[in-house]
């Protein structure tokens, strides 16, 4: 908030007789308000609220020392080197018949500066009443401040001497000695001294002093005196840059002028410099409020122990007789009395128009530290093995509904059935790749027995096989041996063992299966990773939820969960390669119809294709030119000619590919074309006519597919076989394995840990505390709060009643006014 105009202004004097300064009424009002601002501090709310208040800065010899004796009517230390190395606030009140004098210790920060969560007030010494004694209680309490191990007793009988040559703990500190002085001749007002700026010293000091005063001018409600010797150029203060850096705009500073009579009477152009300064003529030097010229007791005149009154009449003398001061017209700006009458306007006038601010912040505060309050944890209010059991119970109850679904929260179950779906996916990509023809790689993939649908995704395991390719796996199979066995036993039955149905030879197509088997292991194991870390992320998410308010407790269940779930992992693992030797060997299916089903599909579908290569054949090498007939790589291989060319070639010209709608009589009329005269008709192609003429001749519900049984032997009609036995088994096996490794993990994993989790907690607990030699002290330990939590409260609660105390003196001083 800005500060209020400063009455008196240099621009506007004749203000200042609107109001009677002593009147009792105004005077009342000025002692209560200064008075609040006090209690208010000494509750420590200057660290929470900005309250009005007024700081004196300056150099070590700038005259501040003096200026504060003057102001406040008492003696301040003044060694050699600096002496002030703590705030000290300086209280005045004119309701009081005699002069008097008590000071207090506020502590409120450790010896490191950092805040203290409660500040405290402690009386220092018994009241002063006289004057000469101050100076000494004041050294003593200072002491007190930088040496906090040392009981403050001790030093009431410390001399001034003795206090010089003690060894000070620290070297500054931010807590503050209180003065408070009740004095008929003095006016209400309070401030902050802070110590002297200094160079000559240690960086560390310097550093330290200059942090300090940066603290407390940086306020917005704070009123900044800056002392300026008049014995040195502006410019060369710190004060004022540091002034500047903290009011940028001049809006709060007031500059205090000092050490006039040290300007030599030959010093013409500076005395003439500083009046156009006090006068507001300066362009350099511009303050809202302006700057106040004070001459103060020289060492002499201090020795003489001068009256306040009989200081104030000398220096009155002065300005009035000495040019150029006695020439300037503001004589409201020369002296002790006109300047502090307008600080402690100035101060009150800040104090009335904050007050309905402040309230406003203290509910602020309070408002956001009772939701922090309320958003931690409530302190246990339940016994120890209650609470420990309750617990476990939940997290029990918790986890088992997460992973049967029950639970609102379908995220494990949603992530879950993805990681399956992504499985079934990569187990279809390792479908094998047979193109029938002796160079598959000019061809296209045949992924479905309709040539509807191509995998997006193959696992790169996979190699395309060609018809050559498989005609050499069954020639490395057999020897002339086997092959005279083999036709000796004329394909009996008694021949079969684990075989599938046609599987001759066996191990032809043993091998070829195995090749897409292997591949589903890598598949499996993804699989099952990626459920297991689906599965930590929700134990560790319950974990947190369920026993993170009690560190201690978090840690100990947390490694009992963990120890569980690494058990049921490595079930599932074993379990999942179970699951996966069930398919190497035998190959095995009892859905035989299925089985034949898809073997007749595929076996027609490779068949069909052969009969068309060019249809088949990859874009690019089809533009290059016509298709060339394949011959086989060997002409004598089971009735095979050197001079035949590619099975079917001459059989069918190429046609487009037909649905395999059944057909049962020959349609008339096509749905769709009815009363629609024959040329409106698609044309026939030549398959319908092959139905059509079929089922004329009795052999109705036939389709497409079944054409190619009516197609001539093909010299690798074994190699067909083999190719259509080995797909036909793979979708078996396929369907089979999608469902079995998701049924697997779930059962293995999921269901068995979910089923076993709360015996297995409830028995290592019960074990482990009854191993112990105190149950009691071991579940105290257990429940014991997190420390940061059980801080924070501490400092919640005690920042709630500090609130509630300003916000009380607050609005009792609002109901009494």
């Amino acid at each position: 908030m800005p500060l209020p105009s400063l009455v008196g202004s240099m621009n506007s004097p004749e203000i200042w007789e609107e109001v009677d300064i002593s009147s009792t009424d105004y005077a009342r009002r000025r002692g209560e308000l200064i008075q609040m601002m006090v209690d208010l501090r000494s509750m420590g709310a200057d660290a929470l609220i900005d309250l009005p208040s007024v700081v004196v800065i300056g150099g070590q010899s700038a005259g501040k020392s003096s200026l504060v004796e003057a102001v406040s009517g008492i003696n301040v230390p003044r060694d050699s080197g600096t002496c002030t190395r703590c705030p000290m606030e300086c209280t005045m009140s004119s309701h009081a018949s005699s002069w008097s004098c008590t000071i207090t210790l506020r502590i409120g920060f450790d010896r490191n500066g950092r805040d203290l969560q409660k500040p405290t007030n402690v009386p220092f010494g018994q009241t002063i009443t006289d004057k000469s004694d101050f100076e000494v209680w004041l050294r003593r309490a200072q002491a007190a401040i930088l040496n906090p191990d040392v009981s403050s007793s001790t030093l009431y009988t410390k001399t001034a001497e003795e206090l010089g040559n003690m060894k000070n703990t620290l070297k500054f500190s931010r807590n503050v000695v209180c003065v408070s002085i009740e004095d008929p001749d003095a006016t209400d007002l309070s401030f902050y001294d802070l110590p002297g700026l200094i160079q000559n010293e240690e960086a560390e000091i310097v550093a330290l002093v200059k942090n300090l005063v940066e603290y407390y001018t940086k306020k917005e409600n704070t009123i900044i005196l800056t002392t300026i010797p008049m014995s040195d150029d502006m410019e060369n203060q710190q004060s004022m840059s540091l002034a500047k850096a903290a009011d940028p705009d001049g809006k709060r500073t007031i500059g205090v002028l000092t050490k006039p009579d040290t300007l030599g009477a030959g010093a013409i152009n500076q005395r003439r410099k500083w009046v156009e300064i006090i006068e507001g003529r300066s362009e350099d030097h511009t303050l809202r409020h302006g700057f106040y010229c004070v001459r103060l007791p020289d060492d002499a005149e201090r020795a003489q122990r001068l009256s306040r009154a009989e200081s104030q009449r000398r220096a009155a003398e002065y300005f009035d007789t000495t040019p150029p001061w006695k020439d300037v017209a503001d004589r409201h700006r020369f002296g002790i009395p006109g300047f502090v009458s307008d600080v402690s306007r100035l101060l009150i006038q800040l104090i009335e128009e904050t007050l309905p601010c402040l309230r406003d912040d203290v509910d602020k505060l309070l408002t956001k530290c009772i939701k922090d309050l309320d958003e931690l944890p409530p302190p246990l209010a339940n016994d120890p093995q209650i609470e420990v059991l309750g617990r476990m119970n939940v997290f029990c109850d918790v986890f088992k509904r997460f992973l049967n679904g029950s639970h609102e929260d379908k995220r494990l179950a949603q992530r879950n059935r993805t990681l399956y779906a992504t499985f079934k996916r990569d187990i279809r990509g390792t479908a094998p790749d047979f193109r029938p023809f002796s160079q598959p790689e000019q061809y296209i993939p045949l992924d479905d027995t309709e040539g509807n649908m191509t995998l997006s995704e193959r696992d790169p395991g996979v190699n395309v096989i060609g018809i050559n390719d498989i005609r050499n796996i069954i020639r490395s199979m057999f020897s002339c041996f086997i092959l005279v066995v083999r036709r000796q036993l004329n394909y009996s039955s008694r021949a079969i063992g684990w075989e599938l149905p046609n599987n001759v030879p066996y191990q032809a197509k043993a091998n070829l299966i195995a090749q897409f088997t292997k591949l589903w292991v890598a598949p499996s194991e993804r699989c099952l990773a990626g459920i297991n870390d689906v599965l930590d992320q929700v134990i560790n998410t319950l974990i947190s939820t369920h026993f993170g308010r009690f560190k201690v407790l978090e840690d100990y269940f947390g490694k009992l969960i963990r120890i569980q779930v690494d058990i049921y992992k490595a079930r599932a693992q074993i379990a999942v390669k179970s699951a996966l030797e069930l398919e190497t060997t035998p190959h095995y299916t009892q859905n035989t119809h299925y089985l034949q089903t898809l073997r007749d599909k595929w076996l027609s579908r490779y068949k069909t294709v052969r009969s068309r290569p060019s249809q088949y054949k990859i874009r690019h090498i089809r533009e290059e030119g016509a298709p060339q007939p394949e011959t086989p790589k060997s002409s004598k291989v089971r009735g095979s000619s050197d001079n035949l060319k590619e099975w079917g070639q001459e059989c069918f010209s190429p046609v487009p590919s037909q649905t395999s709608a059944s057909v049962g009589s020959v349609p008339t009329e096509r749905s769709g074309y009815k009363g629609k005269t024959s040329s409106t008709l698609p044309a026939e192609t030549l398959e319908d006519k092959a139905l059509r003429a079929l089922a004329e001749a009795g052999y109705a519900n036939l389709r497409v597919s079944d054409l190619a049984r009516l197609l001539p032997p093909d010299p690798f009609e074994e190699e067909l076989v083999v190719m259509a036995d080995v797909r036909a088994y793979y979708h078996v096996a396929y369907k089979r394995i999608t469902d079995h490794i998701p049924l697997t993990i779930e059962h293995a994993l999921h269901h068995a840990l979910a089923g076993q989790l709360s015996q297995s907690l409830l028995t290592s607990w019960l074990a482990d505390i009854m191993s112990g030699p105190n149950i009691s002290e071991r579940m105290n330990e257990l429940v014991s709060e997190d420390a940061s939590i059980a801080r924070k409260r501490i400092m919640l609660s005690t920042r709630k009643q500090r609130l509630l105390d300003i916000r009380r003196r607050l609005v009792t001083f609002a109901d009494s006014t």
